[in-house]
């Protein structure tokens, strides 16, 4: 995602609990559908939502539940936000925070290490920054 884009979400899923990184993507892929860009960073107790599949949150049994009323399930907005090109960065301090290997991480999301600088080096000046 490039910083000169503008109008776009940059999001910080920083909780583990599903409900915070599903409407993350429910929101990231919105964007992307009405052509505004999104930048997901995943940190802390979110990165597990990059683990797996399935993701690693808190109170998965909500997917199914989800499903089952035609609401978007998790690994739907997922692949959607990496079809529509998101942009994915993982928190560096957080890997550390939690001991988690970056071997650990999904493969099939193009995810890049790095920190809030980058973050905030990519929420273009008219992006609006939201922290779930």
């Amino acid at each position: 995602m490039s910083a000169s884009r503008t109008d776009g979400l940059s999001l910080i899923l920083r909780s583990g609990d599903y409900e915070s990184v599903h409407y993350g993507l429910a929101l990231a892929s919105a964007a992307l559908a009405v052509n505004r860009p999104a930048l997901l960073f995943f940190t802390m107790g979110a990165i597990r939502g990059l683990l797996g599949p399935p993701a690693q949150l808190q109170d998965q049994a909500r997917d199914a539940e989800n499903r089952a009323r035609g609401v978007g399930d998790y690994e739907t907005l997922l692949a959607a936000c990496v079809e529509l090109g998101a942009g994915f960065i993982v928190c560096e301090m957080g890997l550390r925070s939690l001991g988690i290997d970056r071997a650990a991480l999904r493969s099939d999301v193009p995810v890049r290490i790095a920190g809030i600088v980058t973050l905030l080096e990519e929420t273009g000046p008219h992006m609006r920054l939201i922290a779930l």
